[in-house]
């Protein structure tokens, strides 16, 4: 690890002006990932700007009935708080089922949103890279990628989007917020990541130096009828191979309001859209949950690896709505 500088932030306006003033500087919060990949030479930072100080680490409710989530909130913290279990419990299930204990006691809800993807040529090096280096190329496509995108991809990456709580976050319109010298800026969850595109390495609107600064998610009386849940190769601390949070309103046997949203099948999560229009207005059976996936997923394009997560996913929406539909009708 090359040598670098350390500052530690006093309020927003000094942390923003520490990176304004050096491009190569970087935001600490709780180092789960940026550490990592300063051990790996992926980031090399020449400062490093510790904002676990700043006074972003509250949830309170506004006068709206939004929730507004600090940056510097833990996802410990994030999962165990009151509003989020009772408002929005598959957040909270998002938050417990990412990394281990002593890493959520760690990690912040900005960090978690800005991780960068676990593909193995990204973390490596040694080998081309788009989203490292652009234009090296993507080995991914012809290598290993069988946990790799099947939505939203391009012939120039092919990488999925690890976060567990962005899932839930994007599910329930959340929105991202953040201060530059400049000023502020803000920006809907479904449209900070960028798509892929030629690109890959522009993973977010967010302008240089950027800090974000918290997250808010509006009222939504669907999400307190919500859950999350992922599937991955192992029982313990691992990434999801596919995931889904959702929210069902029903009535009378019909789908009143909806909410979807996938993970590990994009560079970011994924909300589910056009699922959602299917969803509303039909009847909440199985036939109906399944045919809302279908009409999702027929736009993946898997490689010769991963096309398992197809059936994965629709098996995994059609189980998680289905008990959803059951809660609703006790």
């Amino acid at each position: 690890m090359r040598e670098f500088d350390y500052r530690r932030a006093d309020d927003v306006t000094g942390a923003v002006a520490l990176l304004d003033a050096d491009p190569d500087a970087r935001y600490l919060g709780g180092g789960t990932n940026l550490v990592d990949l300063m051990k790996n030479g992926v980031e090399t930072p020449a400062r490093l700007v510790d904002v676990r100080s700043l006074p972003l680490d509250r949830i309170e409710t506004g006068d709206d009935g939004a929730v507004r989530i600090g940056a510097t909130v833990t996802n410990s913290d994030l999962a165990a708080h009151p509003l989020i279990r009772d408002r929005f419990p598959a957040l909270t299930q998002a938050v417990l089922a990412g990394a281990s204990g002593q890493l959520r006691n760690m990690a912040t809800v900005g960090g978690n949103l800005l991780q960068r993807t676990r593909c193995g040529y990204f973390t490596d090096i040694t080998r081309p890279c788009n989203k490292r280096e652009p234009g090296s190329g993507c080995p991914a496509i012809e290598g290993e990628h069988h946990n790799h995108a099947v939505l939203g991809a391009s012939e120039h990456c092919v990488a999925v989007h690890p976060s567990d709580m962005g899932v839930a976050l994007t599910a329930f319109d959340a929105v991202v917020s953040w201060r530059t010298a400049d000023g502020a800026g803000e920006a809907p969850l479904t449209d900070f990541y960028l798509p892929v595109g030629d690109t890959p390495h522009r993973e977010t609107v967010l302008p240089p130096g950027a800090l974000i600064t918290h997250v808010t998610l509006p009222p939504a009386r669907v999400a307190a009828r919500s859950r999350y849940r992922k599937v991955r190769e192992r029982a313990s601390y691992a990434f999801a191979i596919g995931s889904v949070a959702a929210a069902l309103e029903v009535a009378d046997g019909v789908v009143c309001d909806a909410r979807l949203a996938l993970g590990a099948v994009a560079s970011r999560p994924w909300r589910a859209r056009l699922a959602e229009r299917v969803l509303v207005g039909a009847p909440a059976t199985a036939e109906y949950f399944a045919a809302a996936a279908d009409a999702e997923l027929a736009a993946a394009r898997p490689l010769p690896r991963n096309g398992y997560k197809v059936t994965l996913l629709r098996n995994l929406v059609v189980a998680v709505l289905t008990e959803l539909a059951e809660e609703t009708s006790r």
